[in-house]
């Protein structure tokens, strides 16, 4: 896919965006990503947690810190937090090299809004920082499927929510259903077409067995609520 200009917003304002890794390579490739995704961003590259510390005592404002979590004099979780608590209106994205189910849980408990495997490609990255932008929170399709406590549903629970069958791409559709976006701003998130995902959504009705957006919803909750 080819990512296209303006896809990142926020408020229709510039963006300024914080790329936290120690390898100039990564925060060039991110940097270059968000440049072809909205070219009016300013991007800010760190390559130690202390400047990361230095943007956000100087900076008169963040609208994103992209953060490693294995970069020099980063102290994972507690970084996080103190980040979170001290700046609540900048949302955090960890990007690392850990795919693990307990590495993404306790950086979103500690604060993080979103997790990127640095796995994922550059429309699964784009889409990931317009939906924690527009106030979303993702999660990685592997542990949406797998990781079951993340959802707050029981790990005895997970054979249950396997049987509807829904695919990756299926459960990002369906969690952005849910917050209340139209076919149309789901498109735009996740890069496809709004054909493309009214399909994903009559095959997400067909596997929930529901025939409306308020059933699916209805449906999610009652998972969500299984603990």
């Amino acid at each position: 896919m080819v990512v296209s200009s303006s896809v990142l917003t926020k408020n229709n304002s510039k963006l300024r965006i914080v790329i936290a890794d120690d390898h100039a390579l990564v925060r060039g490739g991110m940097s270059l990503l968000i440049d072809i995704a909205s070219p009016q961003a300013e991007v800010l590259q760190a390559n130690s947690m202390e400047q990361v510390k230095g943007f956000l005592s100087e900076a008169e404002s963040i609208d994103l810190i992209l953060l490693d979590l294995m970069m020099p004099g980063m102290q994972g979780e507690s970084d996080i937090k103190a980040i979170s608590g001290s700046r609540p209106e900048i949302p955090i994205i960890i990007v690392s090299v850990k795919e693990d189910i307990n590495s993404i849980r306790s950086s979103l408990a500690a604060g993080a809004m979103g997790y990127i495997p640095k796995t994922s490609s550059p429309d699964v990255t784009v889409s990931a920082i317009q939906l924690v932008l527009a106030g979303g929170v993702y999660v990685p399709p592997h542990v949406l499927q797998l990781g079951a406590s993340l959802l707050g549903v029981k790990e005895e629970n997970v054979e249950v929510k396997n049987t509807y069958g829904l695919t990756g791409r299926q459960i990002e559709v369906l969690n952005l259903v849910v917050s209340g976006k139209s076919n149309q701003s789901i498109g735009t998130v996740l890069g496809l077409t709004t054909g493309t995902i009214k399909m994903h959504v009559s095959a997400i009705f067909k596997k929930l067995g529901v025939g409306s957006r308020t059933e699916a919803a209805m449906k999610y909750s009652e998972l969500k609520d299984k603990s």
